[in-house]
């Protein structure tokens, strides 16, 4: 088992895991600058020290060197190595740490819309900010791996789960009826699938007859 992967335990039992990735690899340009700032620092202590100060000044050097990495790039790369954006049947997710944990969650049925955003250069290099509206309010997640991606899986997801919550109420025999509106959102819906390319032309328009269809007979 990898040990950087979202925990199993963490999921309900009949929730399965849809994606699980790292932030983009965008975000470990500071502390691998960082990094090289500092052997460059250590380089040039070694080589302009004066010899009568050895050893005790390469040791001081050199702990100096490695304190300020662990203050400053390893933290940063730890975040890094230790934080997933969780995309599950039912939920995001996007938890960090290793010792102090963050974690937020947005169930998916209470998603009112996905966006994202690139730079040219994010766009070119497959990363960007997500920002997720719920009832909670706008929720942005930074250096996302393949935005684009995600946002299309989350849309499916979504939209599997009230496909699959309205016929289970078909089949109890409970669907409310149609409230003014609801149609035209309904086909909103469907073309926004259809848009994103979730669904095929045929299926695009074998559902939406069916819809159409179905608030004749009513």
């Amino acid at each position: 088992m990898d040990l950087l992967s979202f925990p199993a335990s963490l999921l309900s039992d009949d929730e399965d895991l849809v994606l699980d990735l790292r932030p983009h690899w965008l975000s470990l340009i500071v502390p691998v600058a960082q990094t090289i700032a500092i052997l460059l620092g250590l380089g040039a202590g070694f080589l302009y020290a004066p010899y009568s100060w050895a050893p005790w000044a390469f040791a001081v050097i050199l702990i100096a060197g490695l304190t300020a990495f662990l203050v400053w790039p390893a933290g940063l790369i730890s975040t890094w190595a230790s934080s997933h954006f969780v995309v599950t049947t039912d939920r995001i997710i996007r938890r960090s740490g290793l010792i102090a944990k963050q974690s937020v969650e947005i169930s998916l049925e209470r998603i009112s819309d996905v966006r994202f955003s690139q730079t040219i250069l994010e766009r070119l290099l497959g990363a960007g900010d997500l920002t997720i509206e719920s009832a909670a309010g706008p929720v942005t997640f930074r250096d996302v791996s393949d935005p684009e991606r995600v946002q299309k899986v989350i849309f499916e997801r979504k939209e599997g789960n009230e496909t699959r919550r309205k016929e289970a109420m078909e089949r109890a025999g409970r669907l409310p009826f149609w409230q003014p509106g609801s149609v035209a959102d309904e086909l909103a819906k469907l073309h926004r699938l259809h848009r994103m390319s979730v669904l095929s032309d045929e299926e695009y328009g074998e559902l939406k007859a069916r819809l159409l269809h179905r608030v004749r007979s009513l």
